[in-house]
């Protein structure tokens, strides 16, 4: 097989009036770089002509691959089974209705060559409606860089360049294409973006909404789980086991005030159970963080003595 340096990676859902058009775009610019590329369209199950477009670009281009799949599973869906086919050491994602232009590409690039590992597109003037789609992703990006800890202006930009190697190790699930710069923490990946421009779609019906709020604003929470509590999990578990031991305190403390007070006495019986369930709760918690530390620390030195074992001769 041909050695590929870059792959593009395009999710497409009911795109036939843009997919030949966006290939069309893709080829001049792709051409000025010098280098072997393949472009990776992924039809998420689309109802209209989409899949019948991508296999006449497949069959008149030998720089096209084409993935099917049966039913609509979601852009991150699509756009993980783009990176896991990409063969280039480079790869670049974007949507496949034309509001992305190919010729940031190359400044992607560029910007990765100075020592990134994660380039992100951000769509400063965004053409999209205001109140349906940039002020709630305005919203979003603010409560996303304030929860992680990663200042990212347009986390929702398809538009990305990372490097094989690194995007490759990054869990992709439900709908976590979005928080990807966040993700990129787990493997310790530089992450820096870009200004790139933004076209108002010609072509075909945008796929979100504000029905989407809630499950981004689970997921945001989700996100921090992952990020801080794979790197400590017993301080996570540390911390909500303190209410916990300060429920037993106060129970205990309680009852031995009323006990002494009071001609009203709390039963013994009662109190007892109480206090041993919420101790018991509070070390289970304590346990699990512990529990995860080990877990945690057994890969870490499992990873270190596999790169110190020498190759036979």
């Amino acid at each position: 097989m041909n050695r590929v340096e870059l792959s593009i990676v395009v999710p497409v859902f009911n795109e036939s009036g843009n997919v030949r058009r966006l290939f069309q775009q893709l080829e001049p610019v792709l051409a000025t770089l010098e280098c072997r590329y393949e472009v990776i369209f992924v039809d998420d199950g689309s109802h209209d002509d989409t899949w019948n477009v991508l296999r006449e670009l497949y069959r008149d281009n030998e720089q096209v691959c084409a993935i099917r799949f049966a039913r609509n599973f979601g852009q991150t869906a699509a756009m993980r089974a783009g990176i896991e086919h990409a063969r280039g050491s480079r790869i670049v994602t974007m949507d496949g209705d034309l509001q992305n232009d190919p010729r940031d590409i190359p400044r992607l690039l560029d910007k990765m060559d100075e020592g990134f590992d994660l380039v992100v597109g951000w769509r400063r003037d965004r053409k999209d409606s205001l109140w349906l789609r940039t002020m709630p992703s305005r919203v979003a990006n603010l409560l996303i860089g304030w929860i992680t800890g990663l200042p990212v202006h347009d986390n929702g930009c398809s538009l990305k360049a990372y490097r094989s190697q690194m995007i490759k190790q990054v869990p992709l699930y439900s709908e976590m294409h979005r928080f990807i710069p966040a993700l990129s923490q787990l493997v310790g990946a530089r992450v820096t973006e870009v200004v790139v421009m933004h076209h108002a779609r010609r072509h075909g019906e945008s796929k979100y909404g504000l029905t989407r709020v809630g499950r981004v604003l689970l997921d945001v929470f989700a996100i921090k789980m992952l990020v801080s509590f794979a790197q400590r999990p017993l301080q996570w578990f540390g911390v909500l086991s303190i209410p916990f031991f300060l429920a037993a305190f106060i129970t205990l403390m309680g009852c031995g005030i009323t006990w002494a007070m009071s001609s009203v006495h709390v039963p013994l019986v009662v109190t007892s159970l109480a206090f041993l369930l919420l101790i018991y709760i509070a070390m289970h918690l304590l346990f699990v963080g512990l529990l995860g530390e080990l877990v945690i620390r057994s890969s870490c030195s499992r990873v270190k003595d596999t790169g110190n074992k020498s190759p036979r001769n």
